[in-house]
C-alpha cells in the first residue's frame, strides 16, 4: 500500500474584516439613535426595533470574530486552523435570528389585544434612516453572501432588520392616516414569517456542515462517478467530502490503481480537476495497488 499523497490548493476566504467593521459601526450608531428617539417619542415600536438591531449587531460581531480566528495559525491540535468557526458562527446567527423573531411575534400578539399609541412622525423618520443603514450594510455583505454561509447569515440579519424597519414605516404611516393601531402588529407578523423562511435554510445548512455533511452545492455521487471513471483507477473506497469552513471543502479517498502508482502528475491533475469541477480545494488521496493486500477501510463486499 502506498502512502497518502496530499495536495492543498490555498483558497482562503476573502478578508471581510473591514466590511464587518463598517457594518457593525453603522448599526451600533443606529441602535443608539433608535433608543434615544424611541424614548423621546414614547414609541415602543422603535425601542423594540432597537432591541432587534442590537441582536443583529451581536450577530455581526460573532461573524466578524469567526472570520478573524479562522485565520489563526494552525497548531498541533487545530491542524485545520479554526476554519470551522465560520460554520458555528452561521449557526449562532440563525439562532439569534430565531430568538429576535420570537420576541417580535410575542410583542405583536400582545399588541393585538393591548394596542398602544405611536408617535408616528418621529418613528417614520428614524425607521427610514434604519432602512438606509441596514440596506447599506446588506449591500456591503452581499458580495460574499452567495458563496459563504457565514456571510449569508450576516446578510440575512441586515435584510431582516431592513424589513422590520420598513414594516415600522408602513404601520406608522397607516396608523397616521387611518388610526388603525392593529396595523403595527399585523405588519410585524408578516415580516416575521419572511425572516423565519430565510432563517430556516441558514440553520439547516449550518447544522449540516457542522455535522460534516457534504456542502449543499456538491453532489457526492457525481464526485464518485468522476473518480471511478478515471482510466488509472480500478476501485474507490473510503470517500469523504466535508466542509472545513463555510468557503472551503475537503476530500479524502482511497484509489486502487492496479497498473502501479500513477505518479505525482496524476495527483496534481486530480487535485486541479476536483477544484475546477467541484470547488474542492483540499484533496488527500491514498493510492493502493492490488498486490498490496486489503485495506482495512475497504468495504467487506470488495474484499
Amino acid at each position: 500500500m502506498h502512502g497518502g499523497h496530499d495536495h492543498h490548493h490555498d483558497h482562503t476566504p476573502t478578508n471581510f474584516g473591514r466590511t464587518f467593521a463598517i457594518a457593525t459601526g453603522l448599526n451600533i450608531a443606529l441602535v443608539v439613535a433608535q433608543v434615544i428617539y424611541g424614548l423621546y417619542a414614547n414609541s415602543l415600536a422603535l425601542l423594540a426595533d432597537a432591541g432587534h438591531n442590537f441582536g443583529d449587531v451581536m450577530g455581526l460581531v460573532i461573524a466578524w470574530i469567526a472570520f478573524a480566528i479562522a485565520d489563526w495559525r494552525p497548531s498541533s491540535r487545530f491542524t485545520y486552523r479554526m476554519r470551522a468557526a465560520s460554520i458555528l458562527s452561521a449557526m449562532f446567527n440563525g439562532l439569534i435570528l430565531l430568538v429576535a423573531t420570537g420576541i417580535i411575534v410575542y410583542e405583536a400578539v400582545h399588541r393585538f389585544f393591548a394596542p398602544e399609541p405611536i408617535a408616528a412622525g418621529p418613528v417614520i423618520v428614524v425607521a427610514a434612516i434604519a432602512v438606509v443603514i441596514n440596506g447599506v450594510s446588506a449591500w456591503l455583505l452581499s458580495r460574499g453572501s452567495q458563496s459563504d454561509l457565514n456571510m449569508r447569515g450576516a446578510f440575512l440579519h441586515m435584510m431582516a432588520d431592513a424589513g422590520v424597519s420598513v414594516a415600522v414605516i408602513v404601520a406608522a404611516a397607516g396608523i397616521m392616516l387611518t388610526g388603525w393601531q392593529w396595523l403595527d402588529p399585523a405588519v410585524s407578523l408578516l415580516i416575521s414569517v419572511v425572516i423565519l423562511i430565510g432563517t430556516w435554510r441558514l440553520l439547516r445548512d449550518s447544522l449540516r456542515l457542522a455535522l460534516n455533511a457534504a456542502p449543499r452545492d456538491i453532489d457526492p455521487a457525481e464526485v464518485q462517478r468522476y473518480l471511478q471513471g478515471l482510466p488509472e483507477v480500478e476501485g474507490l473506497h473510503d470517500l469523504h467530502i466535508w466542509a472545513m469552513s463555510t468557503t472551503e471543502t475537503a476530500l479524502t479517498c482511497h484509489l486502487v490503481t492496479p497498473d502501479g502508482h500513477p505518479g505525482d502528475a496524476f495527483l496534481e491533475r486530480l487535485a486541479a480537476e476536483l477544484q475546477d469541477r467541484f470547488a474542492i480545494c483540499h484533496t488527500t488521496v491514498q493510492i493502493e495497488l492490488n498486490d498490496a493486500g486489503h485495506c482495512r477501510l475497504r468495504p467487506a463486499s470488495d474484499v
